[in-house]
């Protein structure tokens, strides 16, 4: 029967410390990556507005590389290739080192524009009234850079969370990980179904939000 292969609730009660383990893990992962990924993404946008030419297109080669390449393969390279070249990576330092290459170049690329969007005049505006070009960028440039891309970046900031699922390929036992596990014990897919409802309701808050942006921001326009 359908409910005693999907929603059988005495083999959720068994799972459930197991999953609720597995979310413990995938919102850490998620306090882990999101920074780094707006970190690595802030350098990248910041080193784009350099004067030096070959600066700039190591910076879009880069930015480039690492939007082409799939995630799950960067996990892998890093993860199973690293070793080859003495370099032994925790499953934990993997999922850093993959999401901070992959993610920092979507969030580079999306600040990237949003600085871009920022009229000229308010950066010269800022230095004619005394600020130093790097405090400018702070405290006049950026914040309005951030504005105008903010769904853009709750909207890259909801698939990096997705993606975190990815680190079940390196071991580590985050949400999806513990749900196949308990899937494999007790050969029934309602692990996996309580798994699905748990990202729709640790992510739907976050897509309401997005909508929110969306719609107020293009109010502004009209």
């Amino acid at each position: 029967m359908f409910a005693d292969a999907f929603l059988n609730t005495e083999i959720l009660w068994e799972a459930w410390p197991i999953l609720l383990d597995g979310l413990g893990r995938t919102v850490l992962l998620s306090l882990m990556v999101v920074p780094l990924g707006l970190l690595g993404g802030l350098a990248l946008a910041l080193l784009s507005l350099t004067q030096r030419r070959t600066l700039r297109w190591f910076v879009a080669a880069w930015v480039d590389v690492f939007r082409a390449l799939p995630p799950l393969v960067l996990l892998v390279v890093v993860y199973a290739g690293l070793p080859f070249a003495g370099l032994e990576v925790s499953a934990w330092q993997a999922v850093a080192i993959g999401f901070f290459l992959n993610t920092g170049a979507y969030y580079g690329e999306i600040l990237r524009a949003g600085i871009a969007s920022v009229p000229k005049g308010q950066m010269e505006a800022a230095r004619s009234l005394g600020l130093s070009r790097p405090h400018a960028l702070a405290f006049v440039v950026l914040p309005q850079a951030v504005r105008n891309v903010l769904p853009d970046l709750v909207s890259n900031t909801l698939e990096v969370v997705k993606l975190t699922s990815l680190a079940a390929v390196v071991a580590l036992p985050e949400l999806l990980f513990q749900a196949r596990q308990a899937q494999s014990v007790t050969y029934n897919a309602t692990p996996i179904v309580a798994a699905a409802v748990i990202y729709f309701l640790l992510l739907w808050p976050f897509v309401r939000m997005l909508s929110r942006l969306e719609n107020r921001q293009l109010a502004a326009r009209r």
